[in-house]
């Protein structure tokens, strides 16, 4: 984004609010803290002079705005191959493979997802003054599916407001060891750090944030079961926890899950046994989205379908893993 000047008359009904509120709302590509280093920076002034961001305005006051270009990102662009799903001048619906870190971390500098959509996506025009992608939401490394991407600071703020008020539809697919009792359940238990593994997530009675996942039966496995998981809050590991805390781990879940076959009993522990082998990775994939533009206010409605690794241990679940065939 080339640099942008704007400016204004204070109007009547606008006197008294503070300046970083006031440029904020003023200028929708704002965000007050964007739009608080923007005057700390002297690119904000007051009748041609600098202020502090804590400055009432007047009635009358002329205020002048000046929004630099977006700096480079410092994270280094790699053509990384990378499914768009959709792409206009505020969003991208990305279509994430399994593997693929979504931020670069000190333990993946680089290879991550934003790597790919900085060559990717065309017309960045910067998050924070930064020309970067704005994640939306996240997906862990080995959780597969679809992912909204911000390419600017309005379309980032409306798309997390959104989220925050759960406006934004996201449901998965995954397979749970063994049945549940019914065809629908809901996890409504507050997560937290286990203390044991701060890498792990557990379901805590004192601390916790309030997470509530909705799951419903798609087909019944012999030792299984693959689900909709539909999120209403999205905390870390949400779903993966709340299976797990209800006793039906995610299959193929080496955090939570490992070992799951040694759960099912009897006749289908050969069963289960197979199935552990043939699942490459974590059973969980976000399969559906939907959500209204931050702009046009129109429902957008996404799709994905599972991918080859996960699709082909379904089709043997449902074909010779069904049939009682549980070599291999």
């Amino acid at each position: 984004m080339a640099e942008q000047r704007t400016d204004w008359r204070v109007e009547d009904a606008e006197a008294g609010e503070r300046l970083d509120a006031h440029v904020a709302r003023r200028v929708p590509e704002l965000s007050r803290s964007r739009a608080a280093d923007l005057i700390a920076g002297g690119a904000v002034t007051v009748n041609g002079a600098a202020a502090k961001k804590s400055l009432p305005v007047e009635a009358g006051d002329r205020i002048e705005v000046v929004v630099p270009e977006a700096a480079p990102s410092t994270v280094e662009a790699q053509a990384i191959p990378l499914r768009l799903v959709h792409e206009d001048e505020d969003l991208a619906v990305v279509d994430k493979p399994a593997g693929l870190v979504v931020h670069p971390a000190p333990g993946h500098p680089s290879g991550t997802l934003v790597n790919a959509l900085l060559h990717h996506l065309d017309d960045l025009s910067g998050i924070g003054g930064v020309r970067r992608p704005g994640i939306v939401h996240r997906l862990d490394k080995d959780t597969s599916g679809l992912l909204i991407v911000a390419k600017n600071d309005a379309a980032h703020r409306a798309l997390s407001a959104a989220l925050k008020r759960r406006a934004i539809a996201r449901i998965y697919l995954t397979a749970a060891w063994g049945h549940l009792p019914e065809d629908r359940l809901t996890a409504d238990a507050p997560l937290g750090r286990s203390r044991a593994d701060r890498q792990r997530m557990t379901v805590v009675e004192e601390g916790g944030r309030s997470a509530v996942t909705h799951f419903r039966r798609v087909e019944r496995w012999r030792a299984a079961d693959l689900l909709e998981a539909k999120l209403e809050t999205g905390r870390t590991h949400q779903i993966r926890v709340h299976l797990l805390a209800a006793g039906h781990p995610v299959v193929g879940d080496a955090t939570y899950g490992g070992g799951g076959a040694r759960r099912i009993s009897g006749q289908d522990r050969q069963w289960a046994e197979a199935l552990e082998r043939r699942t490459p990775r974590q059973f969980l994939h976000a399969a559906r989205l939907s959500f209204e533009h931050p702009r046009t206010g129109e429902r957008l409605r996404f799709e994905s379908p599972l991918p080859a690794d996960l699709d082909a241990v379904r089709a043997w679940a449902t074909g010779a893993g069904a049939a009682g065939h549980a070599s291999g």
